[in-house]
């Protein structure tokens, strides 16, 4: 940025939100996360990542890791019913990465005065949550549980 450019209040607005996170995370070198825009939480990699595009909003995107060989579809199909039948969060989208096989959860977060870095710590443990338990009960199932669940048989959908 030139000298007589004006700053980018949406982005310094996303910056101080990430530097928030990371000092409600007790991360030591925030500036690194800023950097990269990449953090590591409970076992997640999660993207925080800003769009001039779209400068009102900062996104979040999960990494959920790669469903057992020959899953993909099926298990998409599962979370992306457990998301809406039991979650419903209209701001996140599940997607899958077309070049790992990865899901991934897609989060839009409003640049607005409401939105603070423990507002943002609350959300990544949240959605942190949900992929611990997609992992367990659903990305990583043994056969059997994973065939039930492919007729009907949802018990380990937590409501």
């Amino acid at each position: 940025m030139e000298e007589d450019e004006p700053p980018d209040e949406p982005f310094e607005r996303y910056a101080a939100l990430v530097l928030e996170l990371c000092a409600a995370l007790g991360i030591p070198d925030p500036n690194a996360v800023l950097r990269s825009r990449r953090l590591e939480f409970a076992g997640f990699d999660v993207l925080l990542d800003y769009f001039p595009d779209d400068p009102a909003a900062m996104y979040m995107l999960f990494d959920y890791g790669a469903a057992t060989a020959g899953r993909s579809l099926p298990v998409f199909r599962l979370m992306l019913e457990s998301n809406l039948l039991i979650y419903a969060q209209d701001q996140a989208q599940l997607g899958l990465d077309p070049d790992t096989g990865n899901v991934l959860l897609i989060v839009r977060i409003p640049l607005d005065g409401e939105v603070t870095g423990e507002w943002l710590f609350d959300t990544v443990d949240h959605y942190a949550e949900h992929g611990k338990y997609w992992r367990e009960n659903l990305i990583r199932s043994p056969d059997e549980i994973f065939e039930g669940l492919g007729q009907g048989q949802y018990t380990w959908i937590r409501a």
